[in-house]
């Protein structure tokens, strides 16, 4: 059998994590570790934690702004502010002219600018410009949401939609707060990088003659 030493497996990731936790801290010896090499394991340390601490505070302010802009649509639905009426469309665009004139002005959309007429909370007739599904006709019916004025007004915010929107601002807010930990964290590491070029260097000046013998040959001479 061959007595060849088999290579040594590298460590699992925890205890390499335990490892370098560890090296950061202080508390382990190690006779080969530089000052440098500490110094380096804090970086990233600090980097981790910072990390988790932007995780935690992007999720923190996407949940406030879900709160904050929930709190506000079950206001306006508490107090009844908007009201969904159902608004008589009394004239439509020429679709042939639209289309004709530029494919991008609705002759390919969803839907359309009408003119309408519907009743307001107070029972006065109101007249204006709402939008309409492109297949309607003149006397179609189309749900309109209205203020206590009667004006046409935006449909209530919806809570998925809520929800989207403040998980989209807190994704954003983390991958900023990333962005410039990744930064701070490679600045950090290039001014290590040279601090320990320059003590290699001056190690080497200073042991170069002792190790090639120069050093003896000048007491000599």
């Amino acid at each position: 059998m061959s007595s060849t030493p088999r290579p040594a497996r590298p460590a699992p990731p925890p205890r390499r994590v335990g490892r370098r936790l560890r090296r950061a801290l202080g508390s382990r010896h190690e006779p080969l570790v530089r000052p440098v090499d500490r110094s380096r394991a804090r970086a990233w340390l600090s980097a981790v934690l910072g990390a988790v601490l932007a995780l935690a505070l992007a999720a923190g302010g996407a949940l406030l702004l879900y709160r904050a802009t929930a709190h506000e649509a079950d206001a306006d639905a508490d107090r009844g502010r908007l009201r969904q009426v159902e608004a008589v469309v009394r004239s439509v665009p020429n679709h042939g002219a639209t289309a004709a004139g530029s494919r991008f002005t609705g002759g390919y959309g969803t839907r359309i600018d009408v003119d309408a007429a519907w009743t307001a909370p107070d029972g006065t007739e109101r007249l204006g410009t709402v939008q309409a599904p492109h297949s309607a006709v003149v006397g179609s019916r189309v749900p309109l949401w209205v203020d206590p004025a009667g004006a046409a007004s935006d449909p209530p915010l919806d809570r998925a939609a809520l929800a989207v929107s403040a998980a989209c601002t807190g994704a954003g807010a983390l991958l900023t707060l990333l962005a410039l930990l990744a930064l701070a964290l490679r600045l950090r590491l290039h001014a290590l990088d040279r601090r320990a070029e320059a003590a290699w260097t001056t190690d080497w000046a200073r042991l170069e003659p002792l190790w090639s013998g120069r050093a003896g040959q000048r007491h000599e001479d």
